[in-house]
């Protein structure tokens, strides 16, 4: 029996969340093992979502909470295009304007910290993006052409066409993911600022919103890094593993860096990486 497409899709956009949830619970117990402490439960994440939907809405203005609902929005939106396989660079414009609500969320009130955490967004935004769209095209030039992500499993291993960028990939998804030593604009572990930065003004049911969308971005990178061998879905989740792993180490091995020097490094050393895949792809 199938499941059409669409009822896929809804599926999808439920999972999601409970998935990256539960990532981020392992993320948080994995790195204070390695600080040396218990940490937190694995399901802490469900227990934080519950408690600030248990609390009083406050906002500083009505248009903050749009952009919380959008963010959201978005992010669920990318989850079921990704599912519906359909065109990579709708769904790359589509994780942007995402990313764009927040941004725009943290900039609609007066406090500082917040429009300081949204600025450092911006220039996140600058350093990675780049390399999304170098993966995209990657895909499609190993894909015959095709910007369709649902004949993505149909073709050889992209890890084998794409290494390079996949290494690219690992730096964009350590900037997404606010690990060290990229988390310039915010941060789930104790090693940030007491100040959150963009989402410093979101409270309650607001802030759980936003929680609730990081839960779908996390579900959704490392849905792509395991799309890197999505001939083979076991050895996909293997290699999805083993990112997952790889970026906890980068954020226990190093200390946050300046703004400026993530937008410098991302430029001149990933992006050339994922530049020199794609060209070599392209002539072949």
């Amino acid at each position: 029996m199938t499941i059409e497409p669409y009822i896929l899709a809804i599926l999808a956009m439920v999972a999601a969340p409970f998935v990256g949830a539960l990532l981020s619970g392992l993320d948080r117990k994995v790195t204070a093992r390695i600080q040396g402490r218990i940490g937190p439960p694995i399901l802490q994440p469900f227990y934080d979502v519950l408690k600030l939907l248990g609390k009083e809405p406050l906002a500083v203005n009505r248009v903050q909470i749009f952009y919380a609902y959008m963010h959201l929005a978005f992010m669920l939106a990318v989850v079921a295009l990704l599912v519906l396989g359909q065109d990579m660079l709708l769904i790359l414009f589509v994780h942007a304007f995402g990313t764009i609500a927040l941004i725009v969320g943290g900039m609609c009130v007066r406090s500082p910290y917040s429009r300081i955490g949204a600025q450092r967004k911006i220039m996140q935004m600058v350093a990675y993006e780049p390399i999304l769209v170098l993966l995209v095209m990657g895909i499609y030039l190993v894909n015959g052409r095709s910007f369709l992500c649902g004949s993505v499993p149909s073709q050889p291993a992209l890890l084998l066409s794409l290494p390079l960028v996949f290494v690219a990939f690992l730096m964009a998804v350590a900037i997404k993911l606010h690990k060290s030593p990229f988390d310039v604009s915010t941060s789930h572990h104790a090693h940030q600022e007491l100040v959150k930065g963009v989402t410093l003004e979101y409270a309650g049911p607001y802030l759980a919103i936003i929680e609730i969308a990081d839960f779908c971005e996390v579900a959704i990178l490392f849905g792509v890094m395991a799309a890197f061998w999505a001939s083979v879905p076991w050895v996909g989740l293997l290699l999805a593993a083993a990112g997952f792993f790889a970026e906890i180490i980068l954020d226990n091995s190093f200390a946050r860096l300046t703004t400026l020097w993530m937008v410098k490094h991302m430029w001149a050393i990933p992006t050339v990486l994922a530049l020199g895949n794609v060209i070599w792809l392209y002539y072949r």
